[in-house]
């Protein structure tokens, strides 16, 4: 565990506000790496490092931050407990895994877990921080197509053992919730459900906290993964 990062990193410019993050990842020289990546973007602030999911949960509990990258297979505990415990948390930080798989099962229980998506190791410098940022702002990361293979991982593992749970769920929300969370799934921006709708942007995210409250989810991507595991894109009755 390390102690918070010193105030010679550069700061956010005038005007704009400062997204403070977390790097846990057991490989010294890869959190490194992204520390000295991220010290280039004048908005990033690495506030502290750990190299397992115990350290994560420590100096996340003493160091206020924003954004935790967080590996996944790292040795005590990994960053899939870790990201479970954290999430779990009031006013916990967003999280993003670290992974070398793109559709890796793992990926998605830490999704499940409230995870707010995940970038590749091997991603280019610019779209790490261009994940956080939008991570930052409450918007996940994960693409239509990538969100596509995820729910194909998902219905190849547990489809049966999840489908009756999800479908009772789903249940409790309004026909037009439910509609707005099918699209969530399909990987439509605000924007787009309200163009097919013909809502407004802000009564769209007002539907979507609805779903989020009454699902007791924790962001976008749970409600995609419900909604995948109910089957209710195949069956619009559900």
């Amino acid at each position: 565990m390390t102690a918070p990062a010193d105030a010679s990193e550069p700061n956010a410019p005038p005007g704009s506000s400062e997204i403070r993050v977390v790097i846990v990842d057991d490989d010294p020289l890869l959190r490194a790496g992204l520390r000295m990546m991220l010290g280039g973007a004048p908005d990033l602030r690495v506030v502290a490092e750990a190299g397992d999911g115990a350290d994560a949960l420590a100096v996340t509990a003493q160091q206020a931050s924003d954004v935790v990258l967080m590996d996944i297979r790292m040795p005590g505990m990994d960053g899939l407990a870790a990201t479970e415990a954290l999430r779990a948390r009031a006013g916990a930080p967003e999280v993003i895994i670290l992974t070398t798989f793109d559709a890796d099962a793992h990926v998605v229980r830490a999704l499940r877990a409230g995870a707010a998506g995940f970038v590749l190791k091997d991603t280019p410098p610019d779209e790490i921080v261009r994940a956080i940022r939008q991570v930052a702002r409450g918007n996940p990361v994960l693409s239509p197509t990538v969100l596509r293979r995820l729910m194909a991982r998902v219905a190849e593992s547990d489809e049966d053992q999840r489908k009756e749970q999800a479908r009772k769920r789903l249940a409790l929300l309004s026909d037009r919730e439910h509609t707005i969370a099918c699209a969530v799934a399909q990987g439509k921006s605000n924007a787009e459900i309200g163009a097919t709708l013909h809502l407004s942007v802000p009564t769209v995210k007002t539907h979507i906290s609805r779903i989020l409250d009454k699902l007791h989810l924790n962001n976008r991507v749970q409600i995609a993964l419900l909604v995948h595991d109910a089957g209710a894109l195949d069956d619009p009755h559900i």
